[in-house]
């Protein structure tokens, strides 16, 4: 059968929209039947079910209406009765539905208006599926493309099978961009919006970076070296963490590359931007010396339950460790995930000396002994007066200048000074109103029944009704920078297991919640031996 000219340009339609919008060819023939019957519909009445169907091969377009099979007909347009439906189809039942051929008609130019509208409707939603679809997959890929316009500091690049977005706080300072520039970029967001799919690209993000090294080094990409951090400066300085899992190639020479060839097109991608490339390593300690480059650090000291880590450099490397506006150590801070203090090899020993003469006058005021005692007992190492009152008493003896007779004097009064305390301390919990029964909750101590009662924790109900974050505080990053919270028992030296710990066993002692029961202990190997023995 020949196929008519008109049909046969049906077809081609449908071919060159598919083609030129990158979609389905059946989703716009789809389309085209979708707007064929809201056509027909308007000829044959909006309530009529008309069904129109289009032959992908010939172009054909055929029109049928849908009759629900009904007992008693009560609207020709859209039923048909049992007896009627039985002489198209004798299999015919009560609720099924027959079609029936439609003749072809001429569309009117309304009707071709609100049929072109719907098919333009249809086809570009089937677009913007397709193009969310496509990148909705590709985040965290690097994507090339040309800049088609710049609206308010927003470049709008041209995909070639879609646009995306790079917003002007996402683009290297500096940096423009002008329509036709060819531009590479990191896309890191695709969102579903009322006005299509939207791809958000950017040319700051650290994986940016990452992506950029992953490219031009022939080792990470097969995955030998690894990128295990990245902190970045946007347009002015970073710093790549990366190890090696092959102790045969040198991950940070690999990442410079021959006469610096690797790193350099790198930066010429980043407008700039010096790369400090950092050797990773398990060890927090030596992790951050290395991060601080090129400032040499004389000691470390880290605080695992704060995250925080103490520094010391050489007074004439101060300037250098915390780089120009303070960009060294803030990009050496993201890069480790710690806060890091700075201190000079002067400031570190001033602010020894002074612990040390704190120590030595609280030894000398809570133990009554002179000066040169308490320097003895600081030097030691000694922290506080529960520390000396709880040492074993022949380890205090082997002080020198020290003997039995001394050290057991010492320990005397330095239980007669914690006596004294926590007489004191109880007298203020009781004037704050705080009950005996909360003395009662294991891990509670004097000190720590004193600060519940300043902040209105008085029975086991409230210390039940608290927080974790109520008692140690919470810490939350912010632009890169730790936030601390303070709580209740700041100062205190009670870490958050401490807490949760208390304030479930005050839920189980107000009877909120079952103790959990014990763990049976498992019986020895010998016990079992003994057992049948016994029974004989």
């Amino acid at each position: 059968m020949a196929v008519s000219a008109n049909r046969l340009e049906l077809l081609q339609i449908a071919e060159a929209v598919a083609r030129e919008k990158s979609i389905d060819r059946q989703i716009v023939l789809a389309s085209m039947e979708d707007a064929m019957q809201k056509a027909a519909r308007s000829r044959y009445g909006q309530e009529t079910e008309v069904r129109a169907e289009i032959n992908p091969k010939t172009g054909e377009v055929r029109f049928s209406r849908l009759l629900l099979v009904v007992d008693l007909v009560e609207n020709d347009a859209t039923q048909i009765s049992l007896a009627e439906a039985r002489k198209k189809n004798p299999a015919a039942q009560v609720g099924d539905w027959i079609a029936e051929t439609l003749p072809p008609f001429d569309f009117g130019r309304i009707a071709a208006q609100s049929a072109k509208q719907v098919i333009v409707q249809k086809v570009r939603e089937a677009e913007r599926d397709r193009q969310y679809q496509e990148f909705k997959d590709r985040i965290g890929e690097v994507v090339n493309g040309v800049v088609k316009r710049v609206e308010y500091g927003n470049v709008i690049v041209d995909l070639g099978r879609g646009e995306a977005t790079i917003r002007r706080d996402e683009m290297i300072p500096r940096e423009v961009f002008r329509p036709g520039d060819r531009v590479r970029a990191y896309v890191y967001d695709v969102r579903r919006e009322q006005r299509g799919p939207q791809v958000f690209l950017s040319r700051t993000h650290p994986q940016f970076m990452t992506k950029l090294f992953r490219q031009e080094v022939p080792e990470i990409y097969d995955g030998v070296i690894e990128v295990k951090a990245v902190a970045r400066d946007p347009g002015s300085r970073a710093k790549i963490a990366v190890i090696s899992r092959d102790s045969s190639i040198d991950p940070v020479g690999a990442c410079v590359g021959m006469r610096g060839s690797r790193v350099q097109a790198v930066v010429n991608e980043l407008q700039g931007e010096k790369i400090d490339i950092i050797p990773w390593s398990p060890d927090a300690a030596t992790f951050i010396v290395n991060a601080l480059q090129p400032a040499e650090v004389v000691k470390v000291v880290l605080d695992e339950d704060t995250a925080r880590i103490e520094v010391v450099v050489p007074d004439d490397q101060l300037s250098l460790a915390i780089g120009r506006r303070g960009q060294n150590v803030r990009l050496a801070s993201q890069l480790t995930g710690w806060d890091i203090d700075i201190l000079t090899e002067a400031e570190e020993s001033e602010r020894r000396q002074k612990e040390f003469v704190e120590r030595t006058n609280a030894f000398m005021n809570a133990l009554d002994v002179d000066e040169v005692v308490g320097q003895l007992l600081a030097s030691e190492g000694f922290r506080s007066v529960e520390e000396l009152a709880f040492v074993e008493t022949p380890e205090l003896a082997g002080i020198e200048g020290f003997d039995m007779d001394t050290a057991a004097e010492i320990q005397a009064r330095a239980n007669d000074y914690l006596a004294r305390i926590e007489a004191e301390l109880d007298q203020k919990r009781k004037d704050l109103g705080v009950a005996d029964e909360l003395r009662e909750v294991p891990g509670v101590t004097m000190p720590l029944l004193v600060k519940f009662g300043e902040n209105d924790v008085k029975t086991v109900e409230d210390l039940a009704g608290c927080a974790t974050d109520d008692l140690t505080g919470w810490s939350e990053r912010k632009d890169g920078e730790t936030v601390k919270h303070a709580g209740f028992l700041d100062g205190l030296d009670i870490s958050r297991d401490e807490a949760e710990a208390m304030i479930m066993a005050a839920r189980v002692k107000a009877g909120w919640i079952e103790a959990e029961p014990a763990a049976p202990e498992e019986e020895s190997p010998a016990a079992e031996e003994e057992s049948p023995a016994a029974e004989a």
